[in-house]
């Protein structure tokens, strides 16, 4: 919770209460509570406290300004409300998460942005680069807290082992947009004061905390509806896997992530990691909440007066670890010793006010634990759907077993004459990082399993509960794809490679797919533990010196996608546009299910395209540069003929330099931070339309004054064209930006610094002459064709070059047609030098107008600068064919018509899509 938005409390009573930033110290101080009296409200957890107000405050139930001194705080969790809102709050407190998960999923962290954004557990507003945020939901978190978060993610695939309703709504509370209005009452209910309102995660509408239990449950997936990859759609085993695998984030920050709720107790002394200093008569408690937590020396921080009763530190104990028990069923043991903290009040452990060592210390250190039972409740939860309630409650004894509670669970459900040895216990571990399930035995003791969980973490009590699944003979499919592996083999050569270099199973492993010009083979494992000895062994294999990679890649189940659907397939270059690049990975892995949306630098765009393989239509998105979307082209060129779809239409987001395709289809100049639901409204309502591409053979040989072959140089070459290709001037601009590039890669992180580059090489190249048509020959659609005197020549897909020119011109010409990116032909076009390049980039003038044609042939005699679409080198003398390549492509161009804003179309999905319509004849 943020300060700016908070209460601080005046009396010394509440001092303390929990004021420092939760990021300057593992440790969480948690104030005593004393003899004050508590106040009750209509949401389970929390645990009021009436305090004064001294800065503006506002309340978290309705988001308005409360007005006056009294406001009343959760002491858990930071809640702030007025003295009106207790009695219809339906917010729950940050303790009571775990019981309302309906499919524990767990959470992707990485690190967030600098946005401002609140903490979904203790509510203050998340600070500097270690606040964490997962990379699939709205979950914001500082680094010390993800620890009592749980595991409340979006549901995005099945997995076959907990059958749950993934076709509800996914709420996620607080960060909503300032305009947000509450689908119920249509009144503002987004704040940036603090963490109000509430937010499904799928369909994206919004409301106040008091009215969303009055939206219908089911979920329509809202505007999106018709390019989301729906999550009964998509099939996944994935068992031990973590989210980051199955998702294919990048695992960077992974490790540091994966301990960031370890403290070890050697770093506290070795950085003198100190509390504030305590008010006169308080002390401080250092409490671990079982044995895990001490071996891991993660602790919290209790603050306390000196004359506290037993129960009421134990209460405060409670509430530092988010555990909604009551305290009577607790207790304190002192870490190192058998003593139990006893007595009337704290001072009978600790001495009297001349004890100053334990002060000075920080206090003595104590683990937190579970009284011994005779007797415990437990919840049970069903693995089908159930109309009634979601759980079965079970009282057990020490005598209870597995079978035993089996026995019970179906005799309330209504199942007592089902046979129990069909079906199994299952305990499942809610951890925010990692869901862990255990099938129990028969004969297992159910309350030692307790008592063993609670010996271990308190904590992770909290976050386990207990399934009822039928026994089943379930079969086990993992998909993973292969990447790294020499191109351009045999089948049995990679069938060969694989068995040498990852030892596979064959009667367990059978290779599906082949991808020989991208060097990938996919694998199809009946077992999970050789599917993630494979995975990590395939990370440390190197084959030809080259590492390979592994991905998990889901199964689209295509049968089960709706008539109207045509799932999107995003693409996203984080390298382009600096941060924002991954700033729309980001926002797109939550806008849409993340198993559409690949990270191209992970795998690049075989992985997406071999996940939608037999997906009968979708589209495509492109986040990047101009080179990037030729990446994507050329990989679909190849693999199309193994493709159900075979010719998917692509949109472009912007985020390279130049940007000439996503200018002439219309999609802008550059991204400048749009809003990205609206860029994908956009490309769901835009047109498609047919482009052109070329092929380029590169033959480099050893051409003689009288232009006869003498010999190879270097094998011959194959690229595709899609924008442009660019010999001499224009070409050696390109390769000197992206030398400059190279050596200093950090630097160019935006469009501006990148064209004040060009610029300056521009003018270093001002003075300098090439009569470029003395080193060429062109025939176009062989015809001999004189080139006048230039020192850079271009050949035209579309009518955009260097960063928006028009390079062709507008002008009328009889001798040739009117370009276009679909008319099969390509445009000549020549340049005098940097002068007349800056000309026609102002718009004074434009190129020399020398040939349209759809077969180039040139011979080069000297070496010279090239560059494709951007992507320069120095090609030697020989001959350079353009053909066209194949047939056209389908190209997604932004609809000029202003986009539909029905409220209702927005509201509930069904509003026509034009990507559910026919493509256009």
């Amino acid at each position: 919770m943020a300060e700016c938005g908070r209460a601080r409390p005046a009396d010394p009573d509440s001092a303390h209460s929990r004021t420092g930033s939760p990021l300057t110290t593992k440790k969480r101080t948690q104030q005593s509570p004393g003899l004050r009296p508590r106040y009750q409200s209509s949401a389970p957890g929390h645990c009021f406290k009436k305090v004064t107000l001294t800065k503006p405050t506002f309340c978290h139930s309705c988001s308005d300004f409360i007005w006056g001194l009294i406001g009343f705080l959760c002491e858990v969790c930071n809640f702030m409300c007025h003295e009106k809102c207790l009695k219809t709050l339906r917010s729950l407190c940050s303790c009571m998460t775990p019981s309302v998960v309906q499919v524990p999923v767990a959470h992707c962290f990485g690190p967030a942005s600098q946005k401002k954004r609140f903490c979904c557990v203790c509510r203050k507003q998340t600070e500097g680069s270690t606040a964490l945020r997962c990379e699939v939901c709205e979950l914001h978190v500082h680094a010390d807290c993800a620890a009592f978060s749980c595991a409340d993610c979006r549901s995005c695939h099945l997995d076959g082992t907990l059958e749950q309703d993934t076709f509800h709504h996914h709420w996620r509370e607080g960060n909503l947009a300032s305009a947000a209005r509450c689908e119920v009452c249509r009144r503002s209910c987004g704040s940036s004061d603090v963490l109000a309102g509430m937010r499904c995660e799928w369909c994206g509408i919004t409301s106040h905390a008091a009215c969303y239990l009055n939206v219908p449950p089911e979920c329509t997936m809202g505007r999106l509806r018709c390019m989301l990859l729906h999550p009964a759609c998509v099939h996944l085993d994935s068992r031990n896997f973590s989210k980051m695998h199955c998702y294919r984030i990048s695992e960077i920050c992974s490790h540091d992530l994966d301990n960031s709720d370890d403290l070890e107790v050697s770093a506290v002394a070795s950085k003198d990691v100190q509390p504030a200093a305590p008010e006169s008569g308080k002390q401080f408690l250092k409490v671990f909440d079982g044995d895990d937590a001490v071996r891991r020396g993660f602790l919290r921080l209790v603050s306390l007066f000196r004359a506290t009763r037993n129960e009421e530190v134990v209460e405060a104990a409670l509430r530092a670890f988010y555990l909604p028990d009551e305290p009577q069923d607790y207790e304190l043991h002192e870490v190192g010793g058998l003593q139990r903290l006893q007595g009337d009040d704290i001072v009978n452990r600790n001495g009297g006010p001349d004890n100053r060592g334990s002060l000075k210390d920080a206090g003595d250190t104590w683990i937190l634990r579970a009284k011994t039972r005779d007797t415990d409740n437990i919840k049970v939860y069903a693995t089908w759907p159930r109309s009634a309630a979601a759980f079965v409650p079970i009282s057990i004894s020490k005598h209870s077993t597995t079978a035993s509670v089996l026995t019970e669970v179906l005799s309330q459900l209504g199942r007592q004459e089902d046979d129990v040895s069909r079906f199994s216990l299952m305990e499942v571990c809610m951890s925010s990082k990692q869901v862990q399930r255990q099938t129990l035995s028969p004969q297992e003791k159910i309350l030692d399993k307790l008592q063993e969980i609670r010996k271990v973490s308190l904590r992770q009590m909290n976050q386990t509960r207990f399934y009822i699944v039928e026994n089943r003979n379930r079969v086990v499919q993992v998909n993973l794809l292969i990447m790294g592996l020499p191109p351009l083999l045999n089948n049995d050569e990679y069938v060969q490679l694989i068995e040498d270099h990852l030892a596979i199973k064959s009667h367990l492993v059978a290779i599906s797919h082949i991808y020989t010009s991208q060097g990938a083979v996919s694998l199809q494992i009946s077992c999970f533990s050789e599917a993630e000895r494979i995975y990590m062994l395939a990370k440390d294999t190197s084959v030809n010196n080259k590492t390979l990679m592994s991905l998990v890649i889901p199964e689209i189940m295509h049968s089960k996608l709706g008539d109207d659907v045509c799932p999107l397939l995003v693409f996203v270059n984080p390298k382009s546009g600096g941060m924002k690049g991954r700033e729309l990975l980001y926002s797109f892995r939550k806008l849409l299910n993340p198993h559409q949306v690949f990270d191209i630098s992970n795998g690049g765009p075989l992985a997406g395209l071999h996940t939608f393989r037999e997906v009968p239509r979708f589209r495509v998105l492109v986040c990047g540069g101009d080179g990037t979307v030729g990446w994507v082209l050329g990989v679909l060129e190849a693999i199309r003929h193994k493709l159900v779809c075979r010719e998917p239409p692509i949109g472009l987001v912007p985020l390279g330099t130049g940007n000439d395709l996503a200018r002439i289809l219309r999609w802008g100049a550059g991204y400048s931070g749009e809003d990205p639901l609206q860029i994908l409204v956009s490309v769901d309502e835009a047109d498609e339309v047919l482009m052109d591409r070329w092929t380029i053979l590169l033959d480099a040989q050893d051409i003689s004054e009288d232009g006869k072959d003498s010999g190879f140089l270097e094998p011959p070459k194959i690229v595709q064209m899609n924008n442009y290709f660019g010999l001499g001037i224009d070409a050696e601009l390109s390769l000197d930006f992206h030398l400059a590039r190279e050596d200093d890669p950090e630097k160019f992180t935006s469009r501006f610094h990148n064209k004040g580059v060009y610029v300056k090489v521009g003018l270093q190249k001002i003075s300098s002459t090439r009569s470029l048509q003395k080193e060429l020959q062109l025939q176009v659609d062989s015809q001999d064709v004189p080139l006048p005197n230039i020192e850079g020549l271009i050949f035209l897909n579309i009518p955009s070059w260097g960063s928006g020119a028009d390079l062709w011109g507008s002008e009328a010409d009889g001798r040739f047609g009117k370009p276009s990116i679909d008319d099969g032909l390509l445009e000549v076009v020549g340049v005098t030098g940097v002068v007349h390049m800056g000309q026609v980039q102002s718009g004074l003038r434009s190129g020399i107008r020398i040939a349209q044609g759809t077969y180039i042939r040139l011979t080069v005699s000297k070496p010279i600068p090239v560059q494709v679409d951007g992507e320069p080198w120095i090609q030697p003398p020989g001959h350079i064919i353009i053909s066209a390549a194949g047939p056209k492509v389908w190209m997604l161009r932004k609809s000029k018509q202003k986009q539909k804003k029905s409220s209702a179309g927005v509201k509930d999905g069904r509003l026509e899509s034009p990507s559910s319509r026919d493509r256009p004849t």
